[in-house]
C-alpha cells in the first residue's frame, strides 16, 4: 500500500517529535541538576577546570543519558500527545472519517524508524567516542574506574599459542611470572617462562629473566637471557577489561573486539556482548513502544490523560527494570546476552498486540 504523507500526517509526527524533544530537555535539566548536586564536592576542587566539566563532561553527559533513556521519551511522548488528542476528541474525528486505526499508526510508525535511526547511528558511531572522553573525565576527577591490574590471565595469542600472566599490573606496564607456551598436533614444542614482561606498544613487549625451552622428540634445547624483545599479539585491553570499555567502542568495534576476545578463549566479555546486541534491540523498542503507547491512550476514558500518563510511565518503568534484571542474568550467565537483550522486546511485543487489537476502530 503507498502511504502518501498528509496534513493530518505532518501534523501527528510534529506533536510526536515535539513531544518527544520537549520530554527529553525537561527530564535531561532535572538529571543535570542531580548529578551536579552528586557531584558538587568533586566539581569545586581547585584542580578541576571549569571548561573540561561542561566540555568534557556534561557536553557527553547529555547525548549518553539522552540516548540512554530513548525508549522512554518515546513512550511518554506517544502516551502524552495521544491522551490530549483523544481528550479532546481529535481522534474520534479521524475514525468518525473514515480513517482506519491501521492508517492512524502510519505516523506514528514514520516517527518512530525517524527515532529507531537518530537512536542506532548515536548509539553505534557517534556517542562511544563522547563516551571516551566522559569517561577519562570521571577517572580522573570523580572515581577512577579503570582496571588497573589482572591476576591469573590465560589467553590464546594466536592458534596453538597460548600466553599466561599471574599478574598483570597497568601502572607500571608490567606483568609478572609470565609464560607462553607453543602446541603443534596437541603437543608442546615450546615454551617462554619469565620473571617478567614489559609492554612497549602495539604487539611489542620485552621479557625479563627468560627461559625458552624448546622440545622435539626427546631432545630439550635451553636458551636463557637477560632481556629479549618480542612480538605478542596481545595488548593489555585484551585483558583488562573495565567496566565502562563497552561504551566507549562503535558498533564495528564492538563486534571485532568480541570475535577476538571469544577466539582467545577470554570469557568475561557478556557485558560487551549486552551492550552489542542492546544496540540493536533499541531499534525495534522503538516501535513497540510508540504501538503500546498509541493504542493505550488513543481511546478517552474517563479518567482523562492522567490515568494515561501513570500507566504509560508504570510500562516504561517496568520496561527498563526488565532490561537490567535480564541484563544481570546474562552477566551471571544464567541466559545468553542476545535473549537478554531481545526478552524485554519479545513479551513487550505481546503487549503491543494484544493493546492493538483492542484499540479503538
Amino acid at each position: 500500500m503507498k502511504f502518501k504523507l498528509k496534513r493530518i500526517d505532518k501534523y501527528i509526527i510534529k506533536q510526536f517529535l515535539g513531544t518527544y524533544v520537549f520530554a527529553i530537555m525537561l527530564i535531561i535539566s532535572i538529571s543535570v541538576v542531580f548529578d551536579i548536586n552528586e557531584k558538587i564536592d568533586k566539581f569545586l576542587q581547585p584542580n578541576v577546570p571549569l571548561k573540561d566539566i561542561i566540555l568534557d563532561y556534561y557536553l557527553n553527559f547529555i547525548p549518553y543519558f539522552a540516548n540512554l533513556f530513548s525508549p522512554l521519551f518515546t513512550f511518554i511522548a506517544v502516551i502524552f500527545f495521544t491522551s490530549k488528542l483523544a481528550d479532546n476528541s481529535e481522534i474520534i474525528a479521524m475514525l468518525a472519517s473514515g480513517m482506519s486505526f491501521r492508517r492512524l499508526m502510519m505516523p506514528y510508525a514514520v516517527s518512530a524508524a525517524i527515532i529507531a535511526t537518530l537512536t542506532f547511528v548515536l548509539n553505534s558511531f557517534i556517542i562511544p567516542p563522547a563516551n571516551s572522553t566522559r569517561i577519562d573525565f570521571q577517572n580522573k576527577y570523580i572515581k577512577n574506574k579503570q582496571m588497573l591490574y589482572a591476576k591469573n590471565v590465560q589467553l590464546e595469542v594466536e592458534p596453538g599459542v597460548f600466553a599466561y600472566f599471574d599478574r598483570y599490573e597497568a601502572r607500571s606496564n608490567m606483568g609478572y611470572r609470565f609464560s607462553l607456551e607453543h602446541f603443534k598436533d596437541k603437543k608442546l614444542i615450546s615454551r617462554l617462562t619469565a620473571n617478567s614482561i614489559k609492554y612497549d606498544s602495539l604487539y611489542q613487549w620485552t621479557v625479563i629473566d627468560y627461559m625458552i625451552r624448546d622440545f622435539e622428540g626427546m631432545r630439550e634445547t635451553i636458551q636463557s637471557g637477560s632481556r629479549k624483545d618480542t612480538t605478542l599479539t596481545i595488548v593489555p585491553s585484551d585483558f583488562l577489561i573495565s567496566v565502562n570499555d563497552c561504551e566507549t567502542m562503535t558498533t564495528p568495534q564492538l563486534e571485532v573486539y568480541i570475535n577476538r576476545q571469544k577466539k582467545r578463549g577470554i570469557g568475561n566479555i557478556q557485558t560487551f556482548q549486552i551492550e552489542y546486541h542492546k544496540r540493536f534491540a533499541t531499534v525495534m523498542a522503538a516501535f513497540i513502544l510508540t504501538t503500546i503507547g498509541a493504542s493505550l491512550s488513543s481511546r478517552k476514558i474517563k479518567g482523562g490523560m492522567g490515568l494515561n500518563i501513570g500507566i504509560g510511565l508504570a510500562l516504561s518503568f517496568s520496561y527498563i527494570l526488565f532490561m537490567t534484571v535480564t541484563s544481570t542474568f546474562a552477566i551471571n550467565g544464567y541466559v545468553s546476552p542476545f535473549v537478554a537483550a531481545w526478552i524485554p522486546n519479545i513479551i513487550y511485543t505481546m503487549i503491543a498486540v494484544f493493546l492493538y487489537r483492542r484499540a479503538p476502530r
